[in-house]
């Protein structure tokens, strides 16, 4: 087999069907399906169920498609470090939904610009799918916080670590994190995250009666209520600084409590550079909290 059948039967999966990848290929649908016989006859089995219309990947081609993505972006680096090319190719990356996720473009935007060929394809999920699919390498690296059931097979870079604060409404009398608590209505994050996890947990600590207002599920969401006025509530740093209204502030627990939000990859990652230089970047734009 050779790399243009693997990028042939890659870009039948992105596309969805064999003539969709000829148009996004510059070929004929007949040179495709060529190709895609070829690889079946070299791979010795149907990789395609032809009685669906258009044709999908079996279970074996499920599988050849996990093998492609791996040998195309091997090639793709090897090239690249023996000709000093910049690199070329797809990075998959994954993100959790997080008020961290504005770190991300920004990174991004600089590592594109020390590798202009460099594609990046960018999908937010659930950290467990995330997880999973960065193991099965269908994703090069996840952005996910911090994550005491890490599978075996991959490791995790923190690249900031910051404090969360009690929020309230502008203009409100300045107080410390407990007295917050106990004098607003309080907006729950609720949500199966380790953040939310470890505010209650932190909250369990202080045992603190709270006038419960509302559970939401998401941090952005939560700052905007406060904002206007609904109540307080917990957050990391960087929904304060992005948050457009100037609210009032407290550390949250003593110590005050933090979190940490890195890269998974795999070990032996054949992008390893690339997502280390990804890494850095993420450092870079994290500012005083950047974490090592």
């Amino acid at each position: 087999m050779d790399t243009r059948q693997l990028r042939t039967l890659l870009a039948i999966a992105e596309q969805g069907s064999f003539s969709k990848a000829a148009a996004h290929l510059n070929l004929t649908p007949s040179a495709v399906s060529q190709q895609m016989q070829s690889l079946e006859v070299e791979v010795g089995v149907p990789l395609f169920d032809r009685s669906s219309r258009p044709p999908r990947p079996n279970t074996a081609g499920m599988q050849m498609l996990d093998a492609a993505r791996e040998l195309v972006r091997t090639a793709e680096d090897a090239i690249g470090t023996i000709t000093g090319r910049k690199v070329v190719g797809t990075l998959a990356i994954g993100s959790v939904r997080t008020s961290a996720l504005s770190l991300l473009p920004k990174a991004i935007v600089e590592l594109r610009e020390r590798n202009p060929d460099l594609r990046i394809k960018l999908r937010v999920g659930l950290s467990d799918a995330l997880l999973q699919d960065v193991a099965a390498g269908r994703l090069d690296a996840a952005m996910v916080a911090e994550n005491r059931d890490l599978p075996t097979a991959l490791r995790w870079n923190p690249f900031i670590r910051e404090p969360l604060y009690v929020i309230a409404p502008p203009g409100s009398k300045q107080m410390t994190d407990q007295e917050f608590l106990r004098t607003f209505p309080y907006i729950r994050f609720r949500a199966a995250v380790p953040l939310a996890q470890a505010i209650d947990h932190e909250l369990a600590r202080m045992n603190i009666s709270l006038n419960e207002i509302a559970e939401i599920d998401t941090i952005s969401s939560i700052t905007s209520c406060v904002a206007n006025g609904l109540g307080v509530s917990v957050v990391p740093d960087i929904a304060v600084r992005e948050c457009p209204s100037p609210l009032v502030t407290a550390p949250f627990g003593d110590p005050v409590v933090t979190r940490r939000i890195g890269l998974a990859q795999r070990h032996g990652s054949p992008r390893a550079m690339m997502i280390e230089q990804l890494l850095t970047d993420l450092r870079n734009v994290s500012g005083e909290h950047a974490s090592s």
